[in-house]
């Protein structure tokens, strides 16, 4: 059986130490009495629950699956999933970061991240349930009208009920602009939606008494094509003027998926049959609103391979320290065994590592974004808020792409660690496998949050939000530029900003020649970035660490933050001189092919 330990050690540490999240909290009057010992308290509980509740259903879930009656359209949810989710309700998990004004907590959003770190770890299928209402929720408190707020934001914020995002038609995924469902408008002011949606996650289930659809849809009259899309809200049942519930609509589950991984997750087949709805935001303007929701869904998404590459590693640590193949090729290691533990082998260890750094890069990330997205909606000086929520825009497509391909190869390597074993189901490593693969795909692929980074988020405003994170390299370059411990990690990230800048510059220029250069340089570049940002927050990461142990603190946990540290540039890091050369070879390598695709 797997095992998972919350990483409090390794969160308190990008919190307190490298970000001083409470320093920043005490400039937004919303968050001014977030204190140390408050932050700590939340992450410690959020931590038992995610170990002590949902983790001891991930196997058992991932086992018994969804069940679809196809009579009534209702969908049952695995053992022990509904009490887990009532638990979660009751702890107030649900509530956290919402609002006070909808029932919420008002925590900052980088408490949720936490929060929702650990749950991935423990059990991604499970997690979707309650991780899709609080996009839900965002897309109608920036959108919705008043009354959509009153009827429908109390239950999403408490987990009476949950919300859901649809979008995806059997003929268009990514392309919008080809979906079919209609909206006729109705004398009352509602609408009547038809259409069919599919791959809707958490679409039907047994664990709250209503869902809130989040549909997409067009007018009659609406123009062709992504500008005339709009959104509505669709409800499991109808609501009643007093609040309670009222008669089924016709929006229900006509299938599941049978899937790869996320078993526990219902997959759902949405047939929307003439259901009443009502509009969120303006007319033709649906993807404005549902954008809301999706870039909270691809930080999310981010957050859901961050949880699967941290426990994944856990448990190949654990392994390769138990498990004895081989001697050392340096000499006996273990003189009382018949072998050594593999972890003395040098690639078995480089496996290891690369779980480790790119769990800890990808926490110091998905922390350093959220503290963004708490700055961008709470901090009191208007420049503060524009330039958080611009470097959220750029680094969302980062932080979906890089984080969920790294996943993919932190869950192999740590499956690999574990041999023949790996490959059997009772030990857990092929679940975190298959669990994770979706991530690549969802809300966009990584191929599309490679485009979006490099035509919309770079090429877009010529290079200007780059130039914004620069400044934060450049600072941080200023200040330990002269620091000869500290060059190992800062010249680095200073070389391949200046490389960057340059290489930005030469797949503008040709992409404006063909954009062709653009679509086939899109997804080395945004691997470059990753590693750009990865590098600058590691390189804070060592900086605190250095400090920490020329103060005198013998703590061992700063020596191996170095050591990680120093693996990641050494191993990991250099591949972005290998994806610049990939990206400057050109689209015609790929293009012009017609004969080897015949």
């Amino acid at each position: 059986m797997p095992l998972y330990t919350p990483p409090l050690r390794d969160m308190q540490f990008v919190l307190h130490e490298v970000l001083r999240v409470t320093d920043e909290f005490k400039a937004m009057p919303a968050h001014a009495e977030t204190d140390i010992d408050t932050v700590n308290a939340v992450i410690e509980e959020a931590g038992k629950f995610a170990a002590e509740v949902a983790f001891p259903l991930n196997i058992s879930g991932d086992e018994e699956g969804c069940v679809l009656d196809k009579t009534t359209h209702e969908v049952k949810t695995p053992t022990g999933f509904k009490d887990a989710y009532a638990k979660f309700v009751e702890g107030g998990w649900a509530a956290l970061s919402c609002k006070p004004e909808f029932g919420g907590q008002g925590l900052p959003f980088v408490l949720n991240q936490c929060l929702y770190e650990m749950l991935n770890s423990a059990n991604q299928a499970w997690t979707m349930y309650p991780g899709l209402s609080h996009g839900a929720y965002e897309a109608l408190v920036a959108h919705g009208t008043d009354e959509q707020k009153k009827t429908y934001l109390p239950k999403l914020v408490s987990g009476e009920w949950t919300g859901t995002m649809c979008l995806t038609e059997p003929h268009c995924g990514t392309d919008l602009g080809l979906l079919r469902t209609k909206a006729e408008p109705q004398a009352d002011g509602s609408y009547k939606l038809t259409g069919n949606k599919i791959f809707i996650s958490a679409g039907e289930h047994d664990m709250v008494a209503n869902i809130i659809h989040l549909v997409l849809a067009r007018l009659p009259d609406a123009p062709k094509g992504s500008k005339g899309i709009s959104l509505f809200a669709v409800p499991k049942f109808h609501v009643k003027a007093d609040g309670s519930l009222g008669e089924r609509n016709p929006i229900y589950c006509g299938g599941l998926e049978h899937k790869m991984g996320i078993h526990g997750n219902a997959t759902a087949q949405i047939v929307i049959d003439g259901a009443v709805g009502s509009l969120v935001g303006e007319p033709n303007k649906g993807l404005a609103a549902m954008f809301v929701m999706m870039n909270a869904a691809r930080l999310g998404v981010g957050n859901q391979s961050l949880g699967l590459t941290e426990v994944a590693y856990q448990n190949a640590l654990a392994y390769a320290k138990d498990r004895t193949q081989m001697r050392s090729l340096s000499g006996v290691k273990a003189k009382d065994k018949d072998a050594d533990p593999i972890i003395v082998h040098p690639d078995v260890r480089k496996m290891l590592l690369t779980a480790k750094a790119y769990a800890e890069g990808g926490r110091a990330l998905q922390i350093f974004c959220t503290m963004l997205l708490d700055k961008e909606h709470n901090h009191p000086d208007e420049k503060v808020r524009k330039d958080s929520g611009e470097l959220v825009a750029l680094l969302t497509p980062i932080v979906k792409a890089f984080i969920t391909d790294n996943g993919h190869t932190a869950t192999n390597a740590c499956m690999q660690v574990f041999g023949g074993h790996g490959f059997i189901k009772e030990w857990g490593m092929e679940q975190f496998v298959r669990d994770n693969r979706i991530n690549m795909i969802y809300e966009g692929t990584n191929t599309i949050q490679s485009l979006d980074l490099l035509g919309r988020k770079v090429l877009g405003n010529n290079g200007a939000t780059l130039k914004k994170f620069g400044k934060l390299v450049g600072a941080l370059v200023a200040e330990e530029g002269v620091n000869e411990k500290m060059s190992e990690f800062i010249t680095p990230v200073a070389v391949l900003g200046e490389q960057l800048t340059k290489f930005t510059m030469e797949i503008g220029f040709k992409g404006s020649q063909n954009p062709d250069e653009v679509g086939a340089a899109a997804v080395d570049y945004l691997r470059v970035a990753g590693h750009f940002v990865f590098g600058y927050l590691f390189a804070r990461m060592a900086q605190v660490a250095l400090r920490e142990i020329a103060a005198g603190n013998s703590d061992p946990f700063y020596v191996a933050k170095l050591q990680t540290a120093r693996f990641y540039f050494a191993k990991l890091f250099p591949e972005t001189a290998t994806l610049m050369r990939t990206a400057r070879a050109g689209s015609k390598s790929l293009m012009d092919t017609d004969a080897a695709l015949a």
